[in-house]
C-alpha cells in the first residue's frame, strides 16, 4: 500500500468538510421551502411527496453528521500518528480508511445532487 502526505491527507478532510457542509445547508434551504409547498398545498397528491422529501433531508442530514463525525475522527488519528512519526506520512489501515471515508464523501455528494435535483423539479411545478 502507498504512502500519502498528512498535508494531503488534511487538504482532502478540509474539502470534504466544506462539501458536507454546503449539502447540509442546501437541504437545509430546500426544507424551508418543502415547508412554504406545504403550507400552500395540502392535497393527498402533495402530502405523499412532501413526507418523501422530508424523510429524504431527514436521511441525508444523519449521513452527513455520520461522514463529518467520521471525518473528525479520521483527523484524530492521523494527528495522533503524525506526533508518532516524523516522516509526515501515514501508511497501512490508516490510508485505507482514509480512502473509504472519501468514497463516502464522494457517495453522499452524488446523492445530495441527485436529491436537490429532484425536488428542484418539485418545486417548480408546485411554486
Amino acid at each position: 500500500m502507498g504512502r500519502v502526505n498528512i498535508s494531503h491527507v488534511n487538504n482532502m478532510h478540509n474539502q470534504w468538510l466544506r462539501n458536507m457542509n454546503f449539502y447540509k445547508t442546501e437541504v437545509s434551504i430546500l426544507k424551508g421551502i418543502l415547508t412554504e409547498i406545504a403550507g400552500k398545498y395540502t392535497g393527498n397528491e402533495v402530502s405523499k411527496v412532501v413526507e418523501h422529501f422530508e424523510n429524504q433531508f431527514l436521511i441525508q442530514n444523519n449521513n452527513i453528521d455520520a461522514i463529518c463525525h467520521d471525518i473528525h475522527a479520521n483527523i484524530d488519528k492521523i494527528a495522533r500518528e503524525a506526533q508518532q512519526s516524523s516522516a509526515g506520512y501515514i501508511d497501512g489501515a490508516l490510508l485505507e480508511e482514509h480512502t473509504l471515508l472519501g468514497n463516502r464523501a464522494d457517495d453522499e455528494e452524488r446523492i445530495a445532487n441527485e436529491l436537490v435535483h429532484s425536488f428542484r423539479k418539485f418545486a417548480e411545478r408546485w411554486m
